[in-house]
């Protein structure tokens, strides 16, 4: 267990420039219009050999008309509840803001212990920014530029110092945890999903479409298996993302489910399945992962007007490419049935990283083409010679065609629902790859011209 430091401030100070250079990597949004953080994003990082986790919070203010501001509080306060280490960011051009004296006030009675640093010193000629904040009695006041380098060394020195040891974990984690995806429109309540999943409010939620940017992560651990749970923007259609920031939020997303293991594909029972649904269901299909549907507000659907089983067939008739998601009605507001989906994690997960024998996989291939013969190329018969799975995440496998070119997309189904028959594989994506077969070889003939190897009587009679 890494001790935590969390980073706080009022707006636009550069919290999430200085998370970005703790961890190394662009990990959180930076923009400069106000506002832009508003869940706890943690990340890794090590200095001086001291590993610790950082998490970015968003911008801290005791009054204001943002509709977010007191959720934002609320999870800057529980943040700050969890660390070890709290690191307040103050902005050296804009100078010392009442909100910045009111912060001040309430980490005056924290128990860990509180760096203050001024952000936006970028050399030694802005020194003189710091003395306007020497008026809040702090000590020491740690000047840098969180955009540009300069005394972020020695402000982590002190850091890493005043930081306890890592202590061993109560129960072992498994680091390869099931990486889950919640995908879906704007104000489809993925976040609301994820809050009831942990049991917590870790994410914000608000009816105002556009409150999740970031691409958050949340570990859970349930039964002995260890979830990682990414709370992404909702991605809308192209013609309504006109906001810059939006658009990198959108980004983060896709790159979310080209990294998950499973996509819960969040939809508003509501207002029924959208084509912009099927467009996210479709970017899920293109990034191979698995995926399940959760139509979520069910509480508030007519159960006389529309029922589970005739939301699911109209879902499968406009999502025909993902017949293997699985669908699954809840309510994360009331719970209703959210219990369920961790089953259906687990499940496809299982079959997501599922290996076949190339056994196994080759006789299902043999007597599906005795069955069903393919199409004659330029007057030849196709030939199948081989079959094996090359890799899992999802199930892949090649088949050695004489002509693959000629393989019609409809044989290609043919062979595909054949192996979910055979193998049981009904809840994760196939795919399947022809290649051309190379190196003939005329085994009928290989063991007579092969040379066996001299004894060694022989070689010694030739000495």
């Amino acid at each position: 267990m890494k001790p935590v430091v969390a980073i706080i401030g009022r707006p636009n100070v550069g919290k999430s420039t200085l998370f970005n250079r703790i961890v190394r990597r662009r990990e959180a949004i930076v923009d400069n219009l106000p506002g832009v953080t508003r869940d706890r994003l943690y990340g890794e990082a090590v200095w001086d050999e001291r590993p610790f986790l950082v998490v970015d919070t968003g911008g801290f203010l005791s009054g204001d008309d943002d509709p977010f501001a007191p959720h934002i509080r609320r999870q800057v306060e529980q943040a700050v509840a969890e660390s070890d280490a709290v690191v307040m960011v103050l902005d050296g051009r804009q100078g010392l803001s009442p909100f910045d004296r009111d912060l001040t006030l309430r980490l005056r009675s924290a128990d860990q212990p509180v760096f203050y640093v001024v952000n936006k010193i970028d050399g030694p000629a802005q020194e003189e920014l710091l003395h306007d904040f020497y008026a809040l009695g702090l000590e020491p006041l740690y000047s840098l530029s969180a955009e540009h380098g300069y005394g972020v060394p020695d402000f982590l020195d002190d850091l890493v110092a005043a930081l306890p040891a890592p202590q061993p974990a109560p129960e072992q984690i498994d680091p390869e945890a099931v990486r889950v995806a919640v995908v879906g429109r704007p104000n489809a309540g993925k976040s609301s999903l994820i809050n009831r999943l942990l049991g917590q409010e870790r994410m914000v939620v608000s009816e105002v479409a556009g409150t999740t940017r970031d691409a958050v992560d949340t570990l859970l651990q349930r039964q002995g298996r260890a979830y990682r749970f990414i709370d992404t923007a909702g991605i809308r259609r192209k013609a309504k993302v006109d906001l810059k920031l939006e658009k990198f939020s959108i980004i983060k997303a896709l790159k979310s489910l080209e990294a998950c293991d499973v996509a819960l594909i969040v939809l508003d029972a509501e207002q029924g399945v959208t084509e912009q649904d099927i467009r996210v269901a479709g970017y899920a299909h293109d990034r191979g992962c698995g995926a399940v549907f959760v139509a979520n507000k069910w509480d508030l659907v007519d159960a006389r007007t529309l029922t589970p089983h005739q939301f699911t067939r109209e879902l499968r008739e406009s999502a025909r490419f993902l017949p293997h998601a699985p669908v699954l009605t809840v309510s994360a507001l009331t719970g209703q049935r959210v219990a369920k989906i961790f089953p259906l994690i687990d499940s496809v997960f299982a079959q997501y990283t599922t290996r076949i024998g190339t056994g196994v996989i080759n006789r299902i291939v043999t007597e599906a083409v005795q069955r069903n013969e393919p199409s004659m190329h330029k007057g030849r018969r196709l030939k199948f010679y081989y079959t094996t799975q090359v890799s899992e995440r999802p199930p892949t496998f090649v088949t050695f065609v004489n002509h693959p070119e000629a393989v019609h997309f409809s044989y290609h189904r043919f062979l595909l629902n054949q192996i979910r028959l055979q193998t049981g594989l009904d809840q994760t994506p196939l795919r399947l790859i022809f290649r051309q077969r190379t190196g003939k070889i005329d085994f009928a003939n290989w063991k007579k011209n092969k040379q066996k190897p001299k004894s060694k009587k022989t070689r010694r009679k030739k000495r």
